[in-house]
């Protein structure tokens, strides 16, 4: 989450693109993208480099040992003068950068080094797929150094230990006119981390994102299974880790470049990044996964001759908050878990379709929990009420109790700054979910309790927390009248004698 002083300094950075005269938002995004990733390819050498000072590694050198090569590293030209700079992050690093393969550079020494492809036999990756229209617009020499001394100065003293590619994406996204319109919103970090919680992904899962973005969600489950399994992962493992465990779906080619290089440094080289509608004939895909982690789209409907026939049998409507859910049904294996976001709408809807989607989830699989989120967990972009669900596929039931959770707070303000604040049920969230049992003893007056689905059924698959919630009533005591008419006349006295002082000083 980046501070109202870090938004400063971005604008700032956002005012030297719009005055060079890349005025397009998304443009400029992009422009920016290349650069962090240039900055943080070498941040990864720098570490590369530390280790082999302390004893062996097997980390791969990113960059090549020649001059040239060493040149392109962005502590090497960072202070060079604006027109050496401009050409050698024109000529050699943004074509080096697009012609990556295996996670290295090409050397620009090499006679074949406009046609290079280095790597050998390595698979083309997904951001060398979608690099491959990516264009270098920074215009002059004398923009191309304010951009570099502005992320310098951010990354020096600003965004050392944040998930800044998709923080500073987050907020320039702000800026475009059709982002509300498309519904996208990049989910807030310990949002995502929360649900990665809640799934518990391990490095033998195959995890999914079918509305990936950025690849936040994807990051997340990377960050989860590397922390808490790093330690004793075999070799075969660490190869699923770096590609076949993480999968992304997305129709703006611009987000997957970004989803592709946010991967990439985060270790994982060879994702199945695709461009794909994931609700339409387009995806085939079922029984594939074992986890499905996505915030999708909320607004809006999609062309009904293009919605995948597969998913119009679970949910009949053009919706597409219930046709994704349809969807992460059909691409988990059976005993698939997820965890998504939905809008409110969905959990009391009253249309055929909403009510057919939460009785499948609650009669044929296992629904294990209904966490309501407060409206101000995704300003500034949007002010919409949401809830997380979190379910197993099983096709034969399993729903016993669904274990519902009133979050209030989430350890940042509602409004539009979200400044950290310190009340937080995100820690209280996984304690309790992590020992449902329980729960059963928490009375419905509680911030969280366990609904059987009897009577889930008996309300028509009701989802919505407030329909089960019990308000406890707390008896007012107020005074006699006797006294709260002399009160008045009191007030009537008081306000006549202004009204006599104000007539006599006229």
């Amino acid at each position: 989450m980046i501070t109202g002083a870090i938004k400063g300094k971005v604008d700032r950075i956002w005012t030297d693109l719009w005055n060079g005269g890349i005025a397009d938002p998304l443009k400029g995004i992009e422009q920016l993208t290349y650069l962090m990733f240039i900055h943080d390819l070498d941040e990864q050498e720098r570490e590369t480099e530390r280790l082999g000072r302390l004893g062996p590694t097997n980390r791969p050198r990113l960059f090549p040992q020649s001059v040239a090569g060493q040149s392109m590293r962005w502590s090497r030209f960072k202070n060079r003068d604006p027109r050496e700079m401009f050409a050698i992050v024109r000529d050699r690093v943004f074509p080096a950068i697009k012609a990556m393969r295996g996670g290295t550079l090409p050397d620009p020494d090499a006679p074949d080094f406009a046609e290079a492809r280095p790597g050998g036999d390595e698979p083309e990756t997904a951001f060398a797929r979608y690099m491959e229209d990516a264009i270098f617009l920074i215009p002059t020499p004398q923009m191309l150094q304010k951009l570099v001394a502005g992320l310098d100065e951010l990354y020096e003293h600003d965004l050392r230990d944040q998930d800044v590619r998709g923080d500073l994406y987050e907020y320039m996204l702000s800026k475009l006119a059709t982002s509300g319109r498309n519904g996208q919103f990049r989910t807030p970090k310990h949002i995502r981390e929360l649900m990665v919680a809640l799934v518990a992904p391990t490095p033998d899962d195959t995890l999914c994102d079918p509305a990936c973005g950025t690849a936040g969600f994807l990051i997340s489950a990377a960050e989860w299974i590397r922390t808490r399994h790093g330690d004793t992962m075999t070799e075969p493992q660490w190869r699923h880790f770096e590609g076949a465990l993480f999968t992304g779906f997305d129709m703006d080619r611009t987000m997957l470049r970004i989803a592709a290089m946010n991967l990439m440094l985060h270790g994982i080289r060879h994702p199945e990044i695709a461009y794909q509608d994931s609700v339409s004939k387009q995806c085939a895909r079922a029984n594939a996964f074992t986890v499905c982690l996505a915030n999708p789209p909320f607004k809006g409907n999609v062309d009904e001759a293009s919605i995948s026939p597969d998913l119009r049998a679970v949910a009949d409507t053009k919706k597409t908050e219930l046709l994704f859910v349809a969807l992460f049904l059909r691409l988990l294996k059976l005993g698939g878990r997820c965890a998504c976001i939905v809008p409110d709408g969905v959990l009391f809807g009253s249309s055929k379709a909403h009510r057919a989607l939460r009785k499948m989830l609650v009669e044929d699989h296992a629904l294990r929990a209904v966490v309501s989120m407060p409206s101000g967990v995704f300003k500034p972009y949007a002010g919409v009420s949401t809830a997380i669900l979190v379910f197993t596929k099983t096709g034969s039931g399993g729903t016993d109790n669904v274990w519902f959770y009133d979050m209030r707070a989430d350890g940042f303000s509602l409004d539009d700054k979200r400044n950290p604040i310190d009340a937080n049920d995100i820690p209280d969230i996984l304690a309790r979910f992590a020992n449902l049992p329980a729960e059963a003893a928490r009375p419905r007056t509680a911030q969280s309790f366990l609904v059987p689905k009897a009577e889930l059924a008996a309300n028509a698959y009701d989802l919505s927390i407030n329909k089960y919630k019990e308000i406890p009533y707390v008896p007012v005591a107020y005074p006699p009248t006797s006294q709260l008419l002399a009160e008045l006349k009191s007030l009537n006295a008081q306000a006549a004698a202004s009204l006599a002082n104000l007539e006599a000083m006229l």
